[in-house]
């Protein structure tokens, strides 16, 4: 069982959101997706998956266009990627989450098999939460640049949300459930360089099925960077029932960085 986690916010009262130079840095993202480009025969020649299914969510006020690269990446890497179907992401508004739901549901029942789940930023806050209510359909979950610790408060999106959503993002009881990882193997990308969310915000406590690993990216581009299809492909094809966190041996040291996951204090 996850650990329990306190709904006192105090402690992150210190953390700001990332600061002007770090949100001017997301102007590389272009550049990353022409890395992606040049870098896709080297990709081609990882290994294979098992083709079960993926359902890749997009980030805060966008829509699956954002994630076309990274699902034709899945497909030609064997698995078969689905898009959330739901438009642009506005925030959990009416009925999105109970259509996340069913179309989790469709796709174990049709395969016969648990479904990863990736969430690129509040896409990544959908799927933890799928994956807390229903963890006998999931497989697996990563996020990237996901604001799941910390308050929301410390990135440079809160306002957006609020005002697209028409909801709070200061409730300590949300935040606090938000914080909780689920119980299925989760995985979560993050940059230090982050101009939207920081850093902190997306670090996994410590339990021994979760990880979180540091990559060179910036948040608007890290769907579309390779070192983070990488990643993917690497935790994807571990076999069902016998995932094992992330180990940067060899080469992969000068390009990724396992952290620690952060404790979490006890609930009073």
């Amino acid at each position: 069982m996850p650990a329990p986690v306190s709904a006192d916010t105090d402690s992150d009262s210190t953390l700001r959101p990332p600061g002007l130079l770090k949100l001017a840095l997301e102007g590389r993202a272009p550049w990353e997706f022409a890395a992606l480009l040049a870098a896709a025969p080297w990709l081609r020649q990882l290994p294979s998956g098992d083709g079960h299914p993926v359902i890749v969510f997009p980030g805060l006020g966008v829509s699956d266009f954002s994630t076309v690269p990274m699902r034709s990446f899945l497909s030609d890497r064997g698995y078969e990627p689905h898009p959330w179907r739901q438009g642009f992401n506005f925030g959990p508004r009416h009925g999105v989450l109970e259509a996340c739901v069913e179309q989790l549901r469709a796709l174990h029942y049709r395969h016969g098999q648990g479904v990863s789940l990736i969430g690129w930023s509040l896409g990544g806050i959908y799927a933890r939460e799928l994956a807390k209510e229903h963890p006998d359909l999931v497989r697996c979950v990563i996020t990237l640049g996901s604001p799941f610790a910390g308050h929301p408060r410390a990135t440079n999106a809160w306002r957006f949300f609020e005002f697209v959503s028409g909801q709070s993002a200061h409730d300590p009881e949300v935040i606090a459930g938000i914080r909780q990882p689920p119980a299925v193997p989760t995985t979560s990308i993050y940059s230090r360089s982050d101009g939207v969310v920081a850093w902190q915000c997306s670090q996994n406590p410590d339990l021994p099925h979760t990880e979180n690993i540091e990559v060179r990216a910036s948040h608007v581009g890290m769907g579309l960077n390779p070192l983070t299809m990488y990643l993917i492909a690497d935790r994807l094809r571990q076999p069902a029932g016998r995932w094992q966190r992330f180990e940067a041996d060899g080469a992969k040291r000068w390009f990724f960085k396992p952290t620690p996951a952060r404790a979490e204090p006890a609930a009073a």
